[in-house]
């Protein structure tokens, strides 16, 4: 009996590990957006650096030299790629690039919450997080008629669980309770 409750602990803790890092991978592969707010860094040329710039509705931000450089869709490593491709053609010999997400852009709530709007999204957040956010569900809500719109997919409308993982950009809509 007692090798059985450890095996089943050991089985909890490695689906524990193995759900938390696919959660952070998820947030690793992020695709910047409008509204994310990004810093670029140009080690040694403090000129050419941003720090805490919004990516505009058009997908892109400003760089000093090179102008307007379109960033939506692509991961911190492309970004920091298409830069250093960017530097390298006549500007910089040996260009050093750190890109950092600084703000990610907001998660929606509307429906049968208390305060319905935009919040700012953190890493880790769920929709109870979210719904706890937003001052908590009123007295009609339906805990169960819970239903989210990815950023990524706006097609897709899907029905979610409280524990569910949002993305920044997501709307969470708070159904009306019949009873």
């Amino acid at each position: 009996m007692k090798l059985f409750k450890l095996f089943v602990t050991i089985a909890l803790a490695i689906v524990l590990i193995l759900s938390a890092q696919v959660s952070a991978d998820e947030i690793d592969d992020y695709r910047i957006s409008s509204d994310d707010q990004i810093s670029v860094i140009v080690f040694n040329e403090a000129d050419l650096s941003v720090n805490k710039v919004r990516v505009g509705g058009n997908g892109t931000i400003s760089m000093p030299l090179l102008g307007q450089v379109a960033i939506e869709g692509h991961t911190v490593t492309e970004v920091e790629q298409k830069i250093t491709m960017l530097l390298l053609d006549g500007y910089l010999k040996k260009p050093n690039i750190t890109v950092s997400i600084t703000e990610y852009r907001p998660f929606y709530i509307n429906g049968e919450i208390d305060k319905p709007g935009s919040y700012p999204y953190k890493k880790g957040l769920t929709v109870e997080k979210a719904v706890a956010l937003a001052g908590g569900f009123t007295e009609r809500a339906s805990k169960g008629g819970i239903t989210l719109v990815s950023d990524n997919d706006k097609q897709l409308v899907m029905a979610v669980a409280l524990n569910y993982r949002i993305k920044p950009g997501d709307v969470i809509t708070v159904s009306e309770s019949f009873f």
